[in-house]
This record gives structure tokens, sequence and C-alpha cells, in this order.
């Protein structure tokens, strides 16, 4: 693969990640935000395989794999699954709106940018350069943690959020050890079906997710 081939591919799969993350702020049906978490789950898979195609690298590519049958396949399904199980397929009301999520997904995304200029300035390599979308990422992440109010997609918020995570590690340092990931990807699994149970029992018990009417509740 040419270094020019390289850089594109590369800045395509990673943009791709940073879009889907815009994507989930603006969309409002759940089902629709779901499909867009796998697609970046996949997205972030392409990174690490690209680089991993580049380098040699014949671990990358198997954690590539890997990540995107975890994070493009079986966790959205977890999520899939729950939000139809119940009724709530679209998101009805959140702490802000749309433009305004988007206007501070921006924010975030130049903070990113900002505050790792000094980072990217030490080396001029294309996986550095694009380090500040893995930090977006991150930010946006908690972004939709913390203004959504549905249970499921605060844990779409904590997948994103993770992702952005992964996605830093693979730009940063090309890459991690296989035992590490693995590691990681049992935590998140099991993470994520504890969040899953949790959703379906509070949903049964309440008759919805939404966070703020369930504050409204009094013994």
């Amino acid at each position: 693969m040419s270094t020019t081939r390289f850089v594109q591919l590369l800045d395509l799969a990673a943009g791709l990640v940073l879009v889907t993350s815009f994507a989930a702020l603006w969309l409002r049906r759940l089902v629709t935000v779901t499909w867009v978490i796998a697609l970046q789950g996949v997205a972030l898979a392409a990174v690490a395989l690209v680089i991993g195609a580049y380098e040699h690298e014949t671990e990358l590519v198997l954690i590539a794999l890997m990540v995107g049958v975890l994070r493009g396949v079986v966790l959205p399904g977890l999520i899939l699954r729950a939000v139809r199980a119940g009724d709530e397929h679209r998101e009805v009301e959140s702490l802000i709106n749309v433009p305004a999520a988007l206007l501070a997904a921006s924010g975030l995304t130049l903070v990113a940018y900002a505050t790792t200029r000094d980072v990217v300035a030490l080396s001029s390599t294309p996986q550095v350069r694009a380090l500040p979308l893995g930090i977006a990422v991150m930010l946006i992440g908690m972004l939709l943690i913390v203004t959504r109010r549905k249970a499921v997609l605060q844990i779409m918020g904590v997948l994103m959020l993770d992702n952005g995570i992964a996605l830093v590690m693979f730009l940063g340092t090309s890459g991690v050890p296989l035992a590490v990931e693995l590691g990681i990807a049992s935590d998140v699994l099991l993470a994520m079906f504890i969040l899953q149970v949790l959703t379906t029992r509070i949903r049964t018990k309440f008759g919805g997710t939404d966070l703020d009417q369930l504050r409204e509740l009094r013994d």
C-alpha cells in the first residue's frame, strides 16, 4: 500500500468515526441511532485494519477483525435488542435541542484540536495528525451521555466514548496488544450486557426508561 493511499484511507475511516458521532446527535429514532453506532464500530475497525495493513502488523489486523465483530455487530445487536424489546423507538426529548447539540459537538471538536495541537506538532505521521478526531469522539460521547434522557441512548454514549478511546489508542500507539484488546473487549461486553439487563428491568417495572421521569418516583 502506498503512503498516499494509506493517508486517504486512514483519513476516510477516522473521519467516518467522527461523522457518525454527529449523526447520533442529529437523529431521533433509536433504531437508526443504533445502526449509526454499528457503522461507527465498523469504521473504527477499518482504522485499525488500514494501519495494520500499511505497517504489516498481523496482530493489528486480527484486532481490527475482532473490533469489527464486537463493536460493529455484537454490541449494537444487544442495544438493538433492548430497543425493540420496548415501545420506545423514538427519543422524545433531550436536555438540549438538535441544533444546540450539533453546535456543542462542533465546539468540542475545536477543543479537541486545540488541546492536541502540541502533541500533533511533535510528529508528522498521518496517525498523529488524525489524533484529534479520537479526542473529539470521546467528548461527543460524553455529551451524548449527559444530554439524553433515555437510558438506551446513554448506553450508546458509553459505547461511543469507548470507541473514541480505542481510536486514540490506534492512532497514538498504532494499536494495542491483542491480549489487552481482548481484556477491554470482555469488559465492555460485560458492561453492555449488565446495562441491557438493567434497562429491561427498568422498562418492565416502570414502563419506560426516561430517567427524568424515574427521578420523580417516590417511595
